[in-house]
């Protein structure tokens, strides 16, 4: 039997494969939820994996498009369930493409949470524009930044934090400078969110940036306190998701005995 967890996100879908083998792919999510749902299938027929000898759970933003899922469960509890094998007591710190969530884990279970505003300002999706802006990918703009001196890039709204970058490359700065500011201005507002929660000893960092150690330091030191990037962390709402699949089809075993 093999436990499947699928994580559709906005900008990426995560999949995680656990029981006979341990596998782990990405694949962009699209437009279409569905459309991508239907390459997940596609992927796993390919990688050997029979839905027939399977148990699937979704979740993410997209979970209800995954038409064979066996349970669909909020991205919350997966995330928390990811994150609460390795460390059973701590803060969660979730940044996604369109939204960012702070999860408090109290004994393995979820004692509290919050999730940001409509805004992108905060979220994955903003440092996306911000590269396309000044021409490289997210990987390369986190790499100048650390060679920068954070320029201010103070506004809330994404539109008008582009129309700063645009003015800040208007006056000929430096792009590493800029850079920096924009991964200061994320982390600033990730950190807010997270301080709004009381805060574990242990503090995790997930989702799509958590294999940035810039971004981990940088938020640690808006917090003042530190942050930890989670080994596998993009994975960890798909992990999640596999490992409640393994305790549902435990817990239906117990009840047949």
């Amino acid at each position: 039997m093999n436990y499947i967890g699928i994580d559709i996100g906005s900008t990426a879908a995560k999949v995680a494969v656990l029981g006979e083998t341990q596998q782990y792919f990405v694949l962009p999510t699209g437009w279409s939820s569905i459309d991508t749902a239907r390459a997940i299938q596609e992927q796993l027929q390919q990688r050997g994996i029979s839905l027939d000898e399977s148990l699937v759970v979704s979740t993410g933003y997209g979970r209800s498009a995954v038409n064979f899922a066996d349970k669909q469960i909020t991205e919350i509890t997966c995330h928390a369930a990811g994150c609460a094998e390795k460390y059973p007591n701590c803060s969660v710190i979730d940044v996604g493409g369109q939204d960012t969530k702070t999860i408090r884990i109290v004994d393995g279970v979820v004692s509290d949470f919050l999730m940001n505003d409509k805004c992108s300002a905060g979220t994955g999706k903003f440092i996306e524009v911000m590269a396309n802006r000044l021409g490289c990918d997210i990987d390369h703009l986190f790499e100048i930044a650390e060679r920068g001196s954070a320029l201010p890039i103070s506004s809330l709204c994404t539109v008008f934090a582009e129309s700063e970058v645009i003015n800040h490359v208007g006056a000929g700065k430096p792009r590493e400078d800029i850079a920096a500011g924009v991964v200061d201005s994320v982390a600033a507002k990730v950190a807010g969110l997270a301080g709004r929660l009381a805060l574990s000893d242990q503090v995790v960092l997930t989702g799509g940036l958590s294999h940035l150690p810039l971004f981990a330091q940088s938020i640690g030191k808006k917090l003042g306190h530190p942050v930890q990037p989670l080994e596998n962390g993009r994975y960890a709402g798909a992990y999640g998701a596999a490992l409640l699949a393994q305790r549902l089809e435990e817990k239906k075993n117990r009840k047949e005995k």
